[in-house]
């Protein structure tokens, strides 16, 4: 039997106990469930959770143990819930502590939640971890990361330098945030300083609706919109290039992609300012925008400051609009209307195709993946260390 059928046929059955609990429950009540230390659906929780947890133990034990998911050992499993479950039915009483069981199993569901959490991304890191030290057992480590040119060859002689696509990553994302941050904070100002309730209702999911467009979208737009704009408007007339992929082209739609992490995040972080703040201003005399420069603003700054450091991480950890609006060309240029890369690019390049995945023209995909995750990651934890702050001066 497959685990998705086994699954429902777990929920059905979890369901019918919880039924059955609840039923036992306002029967042994007779009537009056002020008898009851419990709820009857605590007691129908209770029921539901005896029935499902020993099952779900004993199938992952038995896949663990490599056993086939027949039809009799699933039938075996299940009469192991019921059992569990059976014995808790015939043990319900008055003063059955039932909401306390389902308290203590609802808390080990969100541990057990946190570890996923925090499990899965110690698992990324040391599968990045091994393969990088696999990656520069064959390759030097100090030509990884200082050397200026990525050339790689499979037939030998590769050059796997690093800083051309860290400088084609940082530039892109620099020329996003530029993008971004301007327009993002002015119109978190105006949405909570400004705008009417009715406008406020309107403007901020419409500024959200960029988030849920898909990045492939975003890389079909800078394709043939925004590129050959730029090209044809700035980049030609002036002498710059006569591609229509470049870091500008890339930058801008990225740029307008991550506006609503910036605006969002700044809204809420503005509108949590005490409005004592304000009033404290306008009552000195101060007009509404000084006291959004001098009051407002300085009083959110840590938490701006945050929200412009995970829009960064989201920035540079982008592919499909780089790939699509800014080339695959690993070099170091100053010319923002010059086709260049990013490491998040190149790590797919290595790892599709036809490729000896021992080689370090492929494992040096890892190497680029553990230097990405460490730039997200400090700049992740900057801006928790960052809003956390800010948060305990204000809550």
């Amino acid at each position: 039997m497959s685990i998705s059928l086994f699954l429902l046929l777990l929920l059905a059955l979890a369901a019918a106990a919880y039924v059955a609990g609840r039923a036992r429950a306002e029967m042994v009540a007779g009537g009056d469930i002020r008898r009851l230390h419990s709820l009857p659906r605590q007691h129908g929780l209770n029921l539901a959770i005896a029935f499902a947890l020993p099952a779900l133990v004993g199938y992952a034990a038995w896949r663990m143990a490599g056993a086939g998911g027949g039809l009799w050992s699933t039938l075996l499993i299940l009469a192991l819930g019921a059992a569990s479950a059976l014995a808790v039915w015939l043990a319900l009483k008055p003063e059955t502590r039932a909401r306390n069981e389902v308290e203590a199993a609802t808390k080990l569901f969100l541990i057990a939640c946190s570890v996923i959490a925090v499990a899965t991304t110690i698992g990324i890191f040391l599968s990045l971890i091994f393969e990088t030290i696999a990656f520069f057992q064959k390759y030097p480590a100090a030509k990884f990361l200082f050397g200026t040119k990525w050339a790689p060859d499979f037939r030998g002689g590769s050059d796997l330098g690093v800083i051309p696509l860290l400088w084609g990553t940082l530039y892109v994302s620099a020329i996003a945030l530029a993008v971004a941050v301007p327009v993002g904070l002015f119109a978190a100002i105006y949405m909570s300083e400004y705008a009417s309730p009715r406008v406020r209702a309107l403007a901020k999911p419409a500024i959200e609706l960029l988030a849920g467009i898909p990045t492939i979208v975003y890389g079909l737009f800078a394709l043939i919109t925004v590129g050959p704009m730029l090209r044809d408007w700035i980049a030609q007339p002036l002498g710059f290039g006569t591609s229509g992929a470049s870091v500008a082209t890339a930058g801008l739609v990225m740029g307008v992609m991550i506006i609503p992490f910036v605006s969002s995040l700044s809204d809420d972080i503005i509108n949590a300012v005490p409005q004592s703040l304000r009033d404290g201003s306008l009552g000195l005399g101060a007009t509404p925008s000084e006291t959004i420069r001098q009051v407002v603003l300085p009083a959110a700054l840590p938490g701006i400051v945050g929200a412009v450091l995970l829009a960064a991480s989201r920035a540079i950890g982008e592919t499909m609009i780089v790939v699509l609006g800014a080339g695959a060309a690993a070099k170091l240029s100053l010319n923002p209307f010059e086709a260049m890369t990013t490491m998040t690019v190149k790590i797919v390049s290595q790892l599709t195709g036809d490729t000896d995945f021992a080689a370090p023209e492929t494992l040096v995909a890892f190497a680029l993946g553990l230097t990405l995750f460490l730039i997200t990651l400090a700049l992740n934890i900057l801006a928790l260390v960052i809003v956390r702050k800010y948060r305990e001066q204000y809550e």
